[in-house]
């Protein structure tokens, strides 16, 4: 689905990740673990084609991505960036409808199609009741929910989402990581981007661990993510705990 090989990246002028490899199959949820300012959102942009690579190779279903349009972009991938502040009351079934513009040729409008795509993602993550709610009268969660729902009705085969549980409570972190789960179970390929690491155990398959531009590592979380490469990650020591349910819990040793 998605593939990047000895990637670099950054900005004009100023190179800030290099090295970077891996490949994301159909149905797979990768994470990506690191510190601010470590590349994350940067490495996702590239990604996307929204900022130019300085070196190396990305293929998206076996196409070049310097090959394929900024439309045909859009039809295959969705981006939830992160930090989305809801400036204009559209209601949400309008803003969800938005990335239904990926299939819309020029000046053309939204068809009978269109509007029971986004009827279709809004039921399937439980925010239908919703639909005539200006979204900037809809909490947090549920503007989260919203975003994923616009990058769903681009009907999309891979999902990139950057922090798509920043600033929410442990509740609604809980139900977004269940949608990316449930997405990925229909064959959705997802990459998303956390601060914390009980969020890849909940439902990656692999973790890739990025700091200063760099894959520290990249696996299986219960192979990668241990109190060594946390403390390398983060720059503080830390605990990993497991139980024997396959819980994880992740404590920080404070200093006196």
């Amino acid at each position: 689905m998605l593939e990047a090989s000895d990637l670099s990246f950054g900005f004009p002028g100023r190179t800030i990740g290099r090295g970077i490899g891996f490949t994301l199959g159909a149905g797979e949820v990768m994470c990506v673990l690191g510190p601010n300012g470590g590349g994350k959102t940067t490495l996702f942009r590239t990604l996307l084609g929204l900022l130019p690579s300085h070196a190396g190779k990305i293929l998206l279903q076996n196409d070049l991505l310097e090959s394929l349009s900024r439309g045909e972009i859009a039809r295959r991938v969705g981006y939830v960036p992160q930090g989305h502040a809801a400036y204009f009351a559209f209601t949400v079934r309008e803003f969800v409808l938005m990335g239904r513009t990926a299939h819309l040729g020029v000046f053309a409008s939204p068809a009978a199609n269109d509007f029971l795509a986004v009827n279709h993602v809004l039921e399937s993550l439980g925010i239908a009741a919703l639909a005539d709610r200006p979204v900037t009268e809809i909490s947090g969660g549920e503007r989260q929910l919203a975003l994923l729902a616009r990058a769903l009705a681009q009907q999309p085969r891979l999902l990139v989402l950057d922090e798509p549980t920043a600033g929410l409570d442990f509740g609604n972190q809980i139900r977004v990581l269940e949608k990316i789960s449930n997405l990925s179970e229909k064959g959705i390929s997802i990459l998303f981007s956390s601060h914390h690491p009980d969020h890849a155990f909940m439902c990656a398959g692999r973790a890739l661990l990025l700091a200063e531009g760099r894959a520290l590592e990249i696996g299986r979380p219960q192979e990668v993510i241990r109190a060594d490469t946390l403390q390398r990650l983060y720059g503080v020591p830390a605990q990993v705990l497991s139980t024997e349910a396959g819980v994880h819990a992740f404590l920080p040793r404070l200093t006196t």
